[in-house]
């Protein structure tokens, strides 16, 4: 009996023996002194990651302006250049100018300008004088306007757009497109243009010219007015309010556009994505605040609070203009931010 007892007390006392040393492997983490280490270890690898990112992204920015400044100099501006002064010098030799309307610009229309630029090329290689006396309908140079696009017919067999883009009634860059076909059966191409190289010109190309050449030559000045649009909408932010921009990045066709405000009493990050480069308005918005006052508190213990997000500034950037939307975000920030401190803590 005695033998039973003591082994039995040497198996419970075995049994405490390993539980307070499964406790003592196994203690909270709080009640540690090092776990807070560990924690300020952690947040300090997350922002020299976001840093390492914000760096590589910021290079990858610099790369492209670089990139599309050197693709815009030299031959590009020699072409357009040549090309501006082809179309000024067929506007100042034109018969008439007509205003076309609705559905008096069609295929028809376009047809007619290719037979006759088609024809007045075949009269020439076949003569081989340019000076040989013209015809009735060679001699009538007509130019057509179409809203803000100008087209008419170049010397060979080609037909030549002109694109005026404008923002805010004011007007912007000319930007032209050259088609061509060898014959009247065969479809047309495009031979040049100074369409900024980000523009999906090509895609467009294979896509429509030769089965919708009216929607193609429609869709080339509704994608760069739309370009246009978001391009001066950032550069009239950034004209009217750059002293409180602390950052600011686009794509180069302006369909992503991230930037930040730090010269109020939070911090303000917006993210506006563009559901596709034909659209003036963002579809994807997104607008996160941190007050300054929890940005600052939470420094002392190497955490960050959870961002608010702003959902009066994103309706007013999917409803507005960029500069309009920015006006709206600014004069109600102080409203939106006093209500984010009270409703989480005092401030």
């Amino acid at each position: 009996m005695d033998s039973d007892g003591e082994e039995s007390l040497k198996k419970r006392k075995k049994k405490n023996s390993f539980a307070a040393d499964f406790s003592r492997k196994f203690e909270p983490l709080s009640g540690r002194p090092y776990s807070l280490m560990g924690e300020v270890n952690f947040m300090q690898e997350e922002d020299i990651r976001l840093e390492t990112t914000r760096a590589r992204f910021s290079n990858v920015l610099k790369r492209h302006a670089e990139l599309a400044e050197r693709l815009s100099r030299d031959s590009d501006k020699s072409i357009f250049e040549r090309l501006q002064k082809e179309f000024e010098a067929a506007r100042a030799s034109q018969s008439k100018e007509i205003l076309l309307e609705g559905e008096e610009w069609n295929d028809g229309l376009l047809a007619t300008m290719r037979e006759r630029v088609h024809m007045e090329a075949d009269r020439k290689a076949m003569s081989g004088d340019t000076n040989m006396m013209p015809n009735q309908h060679s001699d009538e140079k007509i130019t057509f306007k179409v809203g803000s696009k100008m087209i008419c017919c170049l010397e060979g067999p080609r037909i030549g757009i002109q694109y005026e883009t404008s923002f805010a009634g004011e007007p912007c860059e000319l930007y032209h497109c050259v088609l061509e076909s060898k014959s009247f059966l065969e479809k047309m191409t495009v031979l040049e243009h100074t369409v900024p190289f980000f523009l999906p010109i090509r895609e467009a190309e294979n896509d429509l010219l030769s089965s919708n050449a009216i929607r193609f030559i429609d869709y080339i000045g509704e994608l760069l007015q739309a370009y246009v649009d978001r391009r001066e909408q950032v550069r009239l932010i950034k004209e009217l309010y750059g002293n409180q921009i602390g950052e600011l990045y686009h794509s180069l066709p302006y369909h992503m556009i991230e930037f930040v405000l730090d010269d109020f009493e939070s911090k303000v990050i917006v993210s506006l994505r563009y559901a596709d480069l034909m659209s003036v308005l963002p579809t994807r918005v997104k607008v996160f605040a941190w007050p300054m006052n929890q940005l600052q508190k939470s420094g002392s213990v190497g955490t960050h609070p959870s961002p608010a997000r702003l959902s009066y500034a994103e309706d007013a950037l999917r409803t507005m203009s960029l500069p309009e939307a920015y006006a709206e975000i600014v004069l109600n920030l102080p409203q939106a931010v006093k209500q984010i401190c009270q409703e989480r803590s005092p401030c």
